[in-house]
């Protein structure tokens, strides 16, 4: 069986990484959502293990000693990770699966799984992307200007990335995004390790 890819899309705030990987799941029924593991209690109707998988913090720390998480962060008292055993399960499953995070912590990935397909939302233009912030309507100038500072520092880690992406239009940018999907399973090398792979397999049995 092909295994399935873990395409990590990331970009700065505001360029729209959560609506494009909205509309991706709608588009591709079978990509598989990464399930974040976290500390913080459930809310109302939120589901363990669709959700996130909700974890004590001792259960959590336990994660950390152990390397079972791609990446993970804490924010306002809680923490957040990516649970590298539901990456691998799902990934040689046979499915694809997406991870939606900020630069810093798809760098982190990239560290314990370079193998990854990374895609950096980029937004059409600076002037852009500041106009998205600013159109929230929640953002204090100061804050504004911060976020903005930030995005310059995060584009400029695009080399890091295999592929970038502009955000113009949602529908353009999703299929840009499923062409890299198809493009990287028909990649010579995917093929040539499942050759192997099976060559091995086949020489056991003889």
């Amino acid at each position: 069986m092909d295994k399935g890819l873990l395409i990590v899309l990331s970009g700065p705030s505001g360029v729209g990484k959560g609506t494009v990987c909205s509309v991706l799941r709608k588009r591709l029924p079978e990509l598989v959502y990464s399930v974040s593991a976290t500390t913080r209690a459930a809310r109302q109707g939120e589901v363990d293990g669709v959700n996130y998988f909700f974890k004590s913090k001792e259960q959590f720390q336990d994660m950390i000693a152990r390397d079972a998480l791609l990446e993970y962060a804490e924010y306002v008292d809680n923490c957040y990770g990516t649970p590298r055993d539901f990456v691998e399960r799902t990934i040689a499953s046979g499915r694809d699966i997406i991870l939606e995070i900020e630069v810093q912590g798809a760098l982190k990935v990239k560290e314990k799984f370079p193998e990854g397909v990374f895609i950096f939302l980029m937004p059409p233009s600076l002037d852009e992307l500041k106009q998205r912030i600013t159109g929230r309507g929640t953002e204090s100038q100061d804050t504004i200007n911060h976020r903005m500072s930030v995005a310059v520092e995060e584009i400029n880690l695009l080399e890091h990335y295999d592929y970038a992406v502009i955000n113009d239009q949602i529908d353009a940018a999703c299929h840009r995004i499923e062409s890299i999907i198809v493009a990287e399973h028909c990649r010579r090398d995917r093929f040539v390790k499942n050759l192997t792979e099976l060559q091995a397999a086949t020489t056991e049995k003889a």
